[in-house]
């Protein structure tokens, strides 16, 4: 992949600053290069992540977020959507992950009027550790993964429902399937997507995941 002239500038101003600056100042040097590189766009996801933050914040918007970590794809053939037994579901390392995206949405200082989620219960159990609200079971957000024929009629009744939110702050615990339909981006497990309503169906303002352990 050719570099683009902004970040071959931004490089060659950390070459130039290195050649240039004595031992003692090749760090202050770096530190003016990231500064530039941050006026030149190229700290790209971090400025994306930030936006979707403050968008919470301001209300009207919704984060789509995939349920947290339940190794595995789809369902067992003997699925009972009462019976979780019969699920796929969080793993310990994935309540350990709902339970800090809770955390970074309360010290995010988001303020949640709703928390819905899918019916499956590796959705229940994210939305329920991430204690950030009454969860509400959603149908709308269930998975069709394993009923492709049901994806349509289901996005049709969330951009409906995300239509009418007005200044809510909304999170909605689901399934990859439901927000690549409705967005086209497939989101990593506890990955949320961050919309607002427009009249094409939603808006993505941007994508909110966890820093690695």
């Amino acid at each position: 992949m050719r570099e683009s002239a902004d970040r071959r500038r931004g490089r060659a101003i950390a070459r130039a600053a290195a050649d240039r600056a004595p031992p003692w100042r090749v760090l202050g040097w770096l530190a003016f290069a990231l500064a530039v590189a941050a006026m030149l766009g190229l700290g790209g996801p971090a400025r994306a992540d930030e936006a979707a933050w403050q968008a919470l914040r301001s209300g009207g918007h919704a984060l789509l977020l995939r349920h947290a970590l339940a190794p595995g794809t789809g369902d067992p053939s003997n699925f009972v959507l009462t019976d979780c037994a019969t699920q796929r579901n969080l793993s310990d390392g994935g309540r350990d992950q709902a339970r800090r995206l809770g955390a970074a949405i309360r010290a995010g200082g988001v303020r949640v009027d709703r928390v819905l989620s899918s019916r499956w219960c590796r959705s229940l159990e994210t939305a329920r550790l991430m204690e950030v609200g009454t969860v509400e079971p959603f149908p709308p957000i269930d998975s069709f993964f394993q009923d492709r024929g049901e994806g349509p009629a289901q996005t049709r009744a969330l951009e409906a429902f995300l239509a009418g939110l007005g200044d809510e702050t909304v999170v909605m615990v689901t399934h990859q399937v439901n927000i690549t339909a409705l967005t086209g981006i497939v989101p990593r497990s506890g990955e949320g997507v961050v919309v607002k309503p427009s009249p094409e169906g939603v808006t993505v303002v941007g994508r909110l995941s966890l820093p690695a352990d």
